[in-house]
């Protein structure tokens, strides 16, 4: 155990860490944030479901809102990684992604219980985060909670950043391309048409296909395209009749999510051959999609957090996937900011750095109230 004495942020994180909020299975943890947020005494308190939105104040006229969010679930369980304090780390699924984002939230929130700040602020911590776009807990907390998410400012998700500052991210896409071949005996290929190699062409463009660089304000995004998953109906000494692919595609900032399943599409169609495709042997469906985000690198409240962050933390791209591109979906700017590790996130003995949770809170509250 650390010699270093643990504060009440700290004590928080380990709480949040103790109850077990594997996607799907939000209820206790949201039971406690419930209990403690109306134990300090918030001024409103909304829950739906697993899902929470609070403010410690009431909101003024024409004073800038900020939004601050987390999300409550965890990725399942991988490994034994009981919640602890060793040294300079502390442990537990969801330390990084981002039960300690979530602590930062809360402290921040309640330092606003007793302390004004220049800025009206509501918070808010979801479930289902974990999972596909549509089972998101956030459209459900909006809908009970619409005033938390109205002329906002500035939305801050405390996604593990490493303490940087992360504008945009990449819309991401899942689609199952299907080739509908003929089963045959391998030992009479020639009886039949083989699924799995009716792919080769569409694996073999996939991955001649070179990343495509975008720059906003500065910054750059890098769109990706991959075959992630293989699947076929058959057995070893079977020609199979039917295969499927999963293409994952990271697409860049500029693109709408209509205008990156036009471009796939088109992409699948040209590598295929419009033989196929119109034979109707190869189609695509979409699986799962989330928008990419606004980089609001013009945002005059970016400049106040940049410099409450110091010269020692960088502005960067988001090159993977937040719910920032679902806040650019309602019109809001948003940006990536929190003391996790991104490398941590859904790894094995996930942990936390306790210097990074201890200044994640700092450099919200020198934001956030900086006549203290």
């Amino acid at each position: 155990m650390s010699e270093q004495p643990v504060g009440d942020l700290e004590q928080l994180c380990m709480a949040l860490l103790a109850i077990p909020s594997v996607i799907g299975d939000e209820g206790l943890i949201a039971d406690f944030v419930e209990a403690w947020l109306k134990e300090k005494g918030f001024h409103a308190v909304t829950r739906a479901g697993d899902n929470l939105a609070f403010q410690a104040r009431p909101f003024r006229e024409g004073v800038p809102r900020l939004l601050l969010l987390g999300h409550l679930d965890t990725v399942p369980v991988s490994d034994d990684n009981p919640p602890r304090i060793e040294g300079d780390t502390i442990y537990g699924l969801g330390s990084s992604d981002m039960k300690g984002g979530d602590a930062v939230i809360l402290e921040v929130m309640a330092r606003a219980l007793l302390e004004e700040s220049p800025y009206d602020l509501a918070g808010v911590l979801y479930a289902a985060e974990e999972g596909p776009y549509e089972g998101s807990g956030m459209p459900e907390i909006m809908s009970a909670a619409p005033g938390a998410f109205q002329d906002v400012d500035l939305a801050i998700a405390m996604e593990p950043t490493d303490n940087q500052i992360e504008l945009g991210c990449l819309g991401t896409m899942h689609a199952t391309v299907a080739f509908t071949g003929q089963r045959a005996h391998s030992a009479r290929p020639w009886q039949g048409r083989n699924a799995l190699h009716m792919a080769a062409p569409l694996l073999t463009a996939v991955a001649a296909l070179e990343p495509r660089d975008i720059q906003f304000h500065g910054l750059a995004f890098r769109e990706v395209l991959s075959a992630t998953m293989l699947d076929f109906e058959g057995a070893r000494n079977v020609v199979p009749g039917a295969s499927s692919l999963n293409l994952n595609f990271r697409f860049g900032p500029d693109r709408s999510s209509e205008e990156a399943v036009t471009w796939l599409e088109n992409f699948v169609r040209q590598a295929v051959g419009e033989d196929l495709w119109g034979q109707g042997l190869v189609g695509m469906e979409i699986t799962d999609l989330c928008p990419s985000g606004k980089v609001c690198g013009d945002n005059p409240l970016l400049a106040r957090l940049t410099e409450a962050a110091g010269a020692a933390v960088e502005t960067l791209a988001k090159q993977a996937w937040t719910d920032v591109g679902r806040l650019s979906q309602m019109g809001l700017d948003a940006l990536n900011f929190g003391p996790g590790t991104p490398a941590q996130a859904h790894q094995v003995g996930e942990h936390l750095d306790r210097k990074k949770l201890a200044e994640s809170h700092a450099t919200l509250c020198r934001f956030l109230f900086p006549s203290a």
